[in-house]
């Protein structure tokens, strides 16, 4: 295991709960003592009311960073950070937390792990996501193409590898990672996929059509989702809006050079996680 020196570490946190507010306030003089320099960004800064921390812009370049939250912290840490290569560690004070590993009464005894490089990284596939013909991101959950109005379907083209594919007529279109196929796309009644593997899974939302499965596909196949007919669709990232879609407009997916890095401490197996959110039995 690699030991981790002085470094600089960002900070991303829940602004709606106060035990995410007190943690961020109690590691500040623990990393200052260690020579670590704790930023935030404005935003959190801002709604924190964290007036005595650093500051972080857009030439930060953080050698950790730290989600204080959920899952949707989580998210949100990782778009701050992927294209750095920086590493994450997930503390959750939220309801649910597939993405987090660490208990906040656990949060400094794993940073000392982690400087102490006593921790591994697991790296997670995500989605290169581009509006043909305008902006592009990125995507570590899903990309979601969904109706605009209330009490009808969209129409939407699919294209895979420059091939034709079906036009779905559904509420929306998930296209999934495998760390994704445990949220949206799971309450689609989509597969649940371990994140070591790679691969896109599309999978409709409520399909008005006989064919209603999800798709499982290799991470080397390209996805286009075009809208059709006269109605306007949204385009969701991560369970950001991102645009509103007009009919002829195309959304391109594929596996991402770029991956999410997890700080991991200790063996975490897939299916034990998944069984202790689900509260499964052994019977």
């Amino acid at each position: 295991m690699q030991e981790f020196p002085m470094t600089d570490v960002l900070v991303v946190a829940h602004h709606e709960r106060t035990d995410a507010i007190e943690l961020v306030r109690s590691i500040a003089p623990w990393l200052a003592e260690r020579g670590h320099r704790l930023f935030v960004s404005e935003e959190d800064a801002k709604a924190l009311d964290l007036t005595d921390c650093d500051r972080a812009d857009d030439l930060l370049v953080p050698g950790l960073a730290l989600s204080i939250g959920g899952d949707g912290t989580m998210l949100r840490a990782v778009r701050r950070v992927a294209t750095l290569g920086t590493p994450v560690i997930g503390v959750n004070v939220g309801a649910l937390g597939y993405l987090t590993q660490v208990e906040p009464p656990a949060l400094i005894a794993s940073l000392d792990r982690y400087f102490s490089g006593k921790a591994t990284i697991e790296e997670r596939m995500m989605l290169a996501v581009e509006r043909v013909g305008g902006e592009a991101s990125l995507a570590l959950n899903e990309v979601v193409v969904e109706k605009s109005e209330a009490g009808h379907t969209v129409h939407l083209l699919v294209t895979i590898d420059g091939a034709d594919f079906t036009t779905y007529a559904a509420d929306g279109l998930i296209v999934a990672t495998p760390t994704g196929s445990t949220a949206y796309s799971l309450s689609a009644r989509g597969p649940i996929v371990s994140p070591s593997h790679r691969a896109i899974l599309v999978t409709p939302v409520s399909p008005h059509m006989l064919f209603d499965r999800s798709l499982v596909l290799g991470p080397d196949e390209s996805i286009e989702i075009e809208v059709l007919g006269h109605r306007n669709a949204e385009l969701t990232i991560d369970g950001g809006h991102i645009a509103r879609l007009v009919p002829g407009d195309v959304i391109r997916c594929t596996a991402s050079e770029t991956r999410a890095r997890f700080v991991r401490f200790g063996a975490s197996p897939f299916h034990q996680i998944l069984k202790a959110k689900f509260g499964l039995s052994d019977r």
